[in-house]
């Protein structure tokens, strides 16, 4: 059958008529107008059929030669009419969406073209004004061919399911790409919108709570650029709703979604103005809502999404809602949980100051917009005398106390612009700022003698403690950061010779020979790493352990691969940075063993995130050149 050029035009205006219908007692009665397999046809639909009701479809029948169509009952409760013969398409589909309608008729042109199948998808309200979603597909020809014949399925689980799938498949790209909450709550806004066809969404978060009352702003919003939107945002972010204000008031205090019809008649919307000018009809609200570790609901803010059509009847967001609180908690977690493990990575646990890796990129960066501007700054390696003494008679509690409040006085005095660090034991450093001159840093390092001969207090007993401190100069006394520690540091022993409780500036040329430690010293771990059996021993009783560093894509948004950087703990405590330890592994050949090591753990610890849910994550191990030499590499490649 192929019908006529503007069959779908007239069926959408036939759509709106009533339509024929005619039981089986009343086609018996017109033997002459209806021919006995027809006949026998409509008698067929109008019997239930179990095989249907269990299988969950139903049967249609086309006449080749008209637009007449029969309905079993399982096809008829689907479409929402009645079973039997049908004159006119227009009287099956009646309760199909307008958007629909077209594609469903230029479907139905296919039948009776040989060689072409039926095969379409196509939405509905039911009377309960519930969406639904039906596929009909046409069967090959059998037995009597003056009929096309075909079932009608009900679809709206499964696509229920494949939205669901959608939006968890977006969403994992979210939780991985999404680097901050403003990022991530935008893009789930933008991903409503595009998914299910609203033309605006926003986030409302609650502040913080002023004379007993919550308000909430509309922190984040989104919309179609093809709408002119721009006085309804304006409006919605200038507003403070208080619980119960407006929409977006209501279902925060009540904890239930709404959904709200010609918004500008509606006496409640706060924001009939701009919804009148922008066009806007119908809306949704819902609240965001998770649980947390304590099993305690939270309810941050609430989300709503709005249409310039009429979309309550057809809308999907209702069954979606719980999952798009869900991945915008999830998000939170996530960032949460990110932002702490970033803080971990450059912040010293005991201290709160920033640690020694991170003070040496800071220190390199320093060095390179030094070079770029040509300003000065200058590096302090502060180092507290007699701290092992107390140490050692009061133990590491009393220790951590004295180094908690030293970090305390060292964060006081210092002036803007500059960055303190821990580096290690009772090891700290200064940052200055840029452009700072000699006679300020004289300045700084005096008061960080000052705050380091101020009464420790324990217990109700004064500590006394001291500190040397060995400054350097940018460019002066180096152009890279290891420069001006190793330099720092060499200024610092020259304090601790000269008796302690002194600042020295570098000096380089023959006095330099006079700034460098004793070789002999033995109280700092850092200067006793000539001797290969603490190596030996570190290795032997597992003292090393690995920390990451991100590796993130061209664009900056995605981490695609970590590089295992080892690390030393000693047992009093101290971190060994590698550059200490790792020349003396080579020149004494443990640099295999310890490259065995890492490579093992590395694996391992690969293997465990790809489980925690970072597929695809590559891992970046470095390799001395005399592991390539070694006739076992091959094994550690198996081990890969």
């Amino acid at each position: 059958m192929i019908l006529s050029s503007n069959l779908a035009a007239k069926v959408v205006c036939a759509m709106h008529n009533d339509f024929f219908m005619y039981s089986s007692s009343s086609l018996l009665g017109r033997e002459q107008a209806i021919a006995a397999p027809l006949q026998a046809m409509v008698a067929q639909a109008l019997s239930p059929d179990p095989v249907e009701t269990a299988a969950s479809f139903g049967r249609w029948w086309v006449d080749s030669h008209s637009t007449q169509l029969i309905l079993s009952c399982g096809s008829a409760a689907f479409l929402g009419v009645a079973a039997g013969l049908h004159r006119s398409f227009a009287s099956c589909f009646s309760w199909v969406i307008p958007d629909d309608i077209l594609p469903l008729m230029a479907a139905l042109e296919q039948l009776g073209v040989p060689g072409q199948t039926v095969d379409c998808e196509f939405r509905l309200l039911d009377q309960s004004n519930q969406l639904r979603w039906l596929r009909l597909c046409s069967l090959p020809p059998a037995g009597n061919a003056a009929y096309e014949c075909g079932v009608l399925l009900d679809i709206t689980a499964v696509k229920h399911a494949a939205l669901r799938e959608r939006f968890s498949f977006e969403s994992t790209q979210f939780l991985i790409g999404s680097h901050s909450m403003d990022e991530a709550v935008t893009r789930v806004i933008q991903l409503v919108c595009d998914t299910l066809g609203w033309a605006w969404g926003a986030y409302w978060a609650v502040g913080e709570e002023q004379m007993n009352v919550h308000t909430l702003a509309c922190t984040h919003y989104w919309h179609r650029p093809e709408y002119a939107l721009a006085a309804f945002t304006r409006e919605s972010c200038s507003l403070q709703l208080q619980p119960g204000e407006g929409l977006v008031g209501g279902v925060w205090s009540s904890g239930v979604a709404s959904w709200v019809e010609q918004m500008g008649n509606d006496p409640g919307c706060v924001r009939r103005n701009s919804v009148r000018e922008s066009g806007l009809l119908s809306g949704y609200a819902f609240p965001v809502t998770f649980a947390s570790a304590d099993g305690q609901r939270h309810s941050p803010g609430v989300l709503e999404f709005f249409s310039t059509m009429s979309r309550q009847r057809e809308a999907q967001l209702p069954a979606l809602s719980a999952a798009i609180g869900a991945l915008i908690a999830q998000t939170a977690q996530r960032l949460t949980q990110q932002e702490a493990f970033r803080r971990r990575s450059r912040i010293d646990d005991l201290t709160g100051l920033i640690n020694r890796h991170y003070f040496c990129q800071l220190l390199d960066t320093a060095c390179f917009e030094g070079t770029k501007s040509s300003e000065v700054f200058g590096v302090l390696f502060i180092d507290l005398d007699r701290f092992k003494p107390i140490n050692d008679a009061f133990g590491h509690e009393v220790g951590n106390v004295v180094l908690r409040e030293f970090a305390q006085r060292l964060l006081a005095l210092l002036p803007e612009g500059c960055q303190a660090g821990r580096l290690g034991g009772d090891e700290f450093a200064i940052l200055s700022a840029a452009g700072m001159s000699v006679l300020q840093l004289s300045v700084v390092a005096e008061q960080v003698l000052q705050a380091a001969r101020m009464p420790f207090m324990f217990a109700g007993s004064e500590l006394a403690l001291s500190a040397s401190v060995g400054v350097t100069v940018f460019p002066e006394h180096g152009w890279t950061g290891a420069e001006l520690m190793r330099n720092a540091d060499a200024a610092m022993y020259r304090s601790k010779n000269n008796g302690r409780n002194a600042k020295s500036f570098f000096a380089a040329g023959p006095a330099a020979i006079d700034q460098m430690p004793p070789v002999t010293q033995p109280a700092l771990v850092l200067h006793q790493l000539n001797n290969e059996e603490e190596l030996h021993r570190a290795l032997v009783k597992d003292e090393f352990f690995l920390e990451y560093q991100p590796i993130f894509d061209s664009p900056g948004e995605k981490i695609v691969a970590v590089e295992a950087l080892i690390r030393w703990r000693h047992p009093d405590g101290d971190i060994v940075a590698p550059d200490f330890f790792v020349p003396i592994a080579e020149q004494s050949r443990l640099i295999v063993p310890l490259g065995r090591w890492v490579l093992t753990q590395a694996c391992t610890d690969l293997s465990a995130l790809h489980r925690a849910g970072f597929d695809g994550l590559q891992m970046h191990v470095n390799m001395a050149g005399s592991e390539f030499l070694g006739t076992d590499l091959q094994i550690e490649y198996i081990c890969v």
